[in-house]
């Protein structure tokens, strides 16, 4: 019998995540406040997660696939703990580099330059590491030209090449990819991928989303699929794409 030694870095068990909408359509915050004050606004539940549990272990490289609106998003803020779940638990082992929302650590009136020291701070990197490694992250991104312009006049595409070089600039344990390597050339989308593999060999564990079922088939060993903030297909990558394609 071939035993399974492989650490599980992430625990997901029985989590929920329920958000509260307004039910009415308000025209104005201060609408807002005088229905909030006289207890006349009233809120419908939204459903986002519901109760999905599952594990990922070091080394995998785990896509989450689903149509926009099944949870993919807020599964992955989950476990980089920028949610609190509403219910269930949540543990993950070891430092995390979350990838999920572009410009998120950025200050977009200050420069390339400086942003690239005040988000290396936001992912816990020292003003140190960040010298040592300031023309690496420059050289990767291949934005030196505009080092010193406001990152307000950057398109998205160059706002995810700097985001990129910066949170995998060190080795984490865990790196979590929102949709990020959809953006930009494809030329840029290859050398992504060449350090998410780099990285999968020297073992991080990497959990990916992904519209692209190419780009999951081609680097993932796991897949989860979400429908409607539940888990409708959780296994191998061939097996849960080929029935994903199918739906």
């Amino acid at each position: 019998m071939k035993v399974n030694n492989k650490k599980k870095v992430v625990q997901v068990e029985n989590v929920s995540m329920h958000f509260n909408m307004s039910s009415e359509k308000l025209d104005s915050l201060k609408e807002y406040f005088i229905k909030l004050l006289k207890r006349q606004l009233f809120f419908k539940k939204y459903v986002a997660i519901d109760n999905i549990s599952f594990s990922i272990e070091q080394g995998d490289v785990f896509g989450i696939v689903g149509l926009n609106g099944c949870g993919k998003s807020t599964t992955l803020k989950i476990i980089s703990g920028i949610l609190k779940p509403t219910m269930g638990s949540v543990v993950v082992s070891g430092s995390v580099a979350p990838l999920i929302e572009l410009g998120a650590g950025f200050d977009m009136e200050l420069t390339a330059r400086e942003n690239i020291y005040l988000n290396g701070a936001v992912l816990g990197y020292s003003k140190k590491l960040i010298d040592e490694k300031f023309d690496e992250i420059v050289e990767f991104s291949e934005m030196r030209e505009f080092l010193d312009v406001p990152m307000k006049n950057y398109s998205s595409g160059m706002v995810a090449r700097i985001a990129f070089a910066i949170a995998t600039i060190v080795q984490p344990d865990i790196l979590i990819v929102d949709e990020i390597l959809s953006v930009g050339d494809f030329h840029f989308q290859e050398k992504c991928n060449r350090r998410i593999e780099q990285m999968m060999k020297n073992g991080t564990t990497i959990v990916l989303v992904s519209h692209d079922i190419e780009q999951i088939q081609s680097l993932c060993n796991k897949v989860m699929w979400l429908e409607k903030g539940k888990i409708k297909m959780l296994g191998g990558v061939k097996e849960v794409c080929e029935s994903y394609k199918n739906s």
